[in-house]
């Protein structure tokens, strides 16, 4: 059954469109908190192992609040890999120096990187597509990158 939420199937898809979006940058930037979390090395190894584990955890949880974001609009959720890397906005590159602050640095780069995003987007959403739950929504997951990218900018 269509989703009856007032606002034009037009509109939702293309806020879906955005939304996907968002899923492969958050879905490439868990990924990449993996990598760090699993690959770190250095004297503060055990805090640093267990900081990107804390942050991949937040991750994991925004990824699956904007899928079902994106379901309750009405549509279908990107989820695989190759569809994700087409979306994102991230590099897929892997910091090649294992020390904490490399890990740190690239993913400073990255929640900034959606942060613009995310801030690009929420108005377009609310006054061009009339969907005010999802301006709201996209609000939300910015408050979390920026406080996610705090935390990591503390580090350095």
């Amino acid at each position: 059954m269509k989703a009856n939420i007032g606002i034009t199937a037009k509109n939702t898809q293309e806020v879906t469109a955005i939304l996907s979006k968002v899923l492969a940058d958050e879905f490439v930037l868990y990924t990449k908190t993996r990598n760090a979390h699993w690959n770190v090395e250095g004297p503060d190894f055990y805090d640093k192992h267990k900081f990107f584990e804390s942050q991949y955890e937040q991750l994991d949880d925004l990824m699956d609040d904007v899928a079902e974001r994106i379901r309750k609009i009405g549509h279908y959720t990107p989820a695989t890999l190759q569809s994700f890397l087409e979306l994102t906005h991230l590099t897929e590159k892997r910091v090649q120096e294992t020390a904490a602050k490399n890990f740190i640095k690239d993913l400073v780069g990255d929640h900034e990187s959606v942060i613009i995003f995310l801030r690009e987007n929420i108005d377009k959403v609310d006054e061009k597509f009339g969907d005010v739950g999802t301006s709201d929504f996209l609000t939300g997951l910015l408050k979390e990158h920026e406080q996610m990218a705090w935390f990591l900018r503390a580090h350095l």
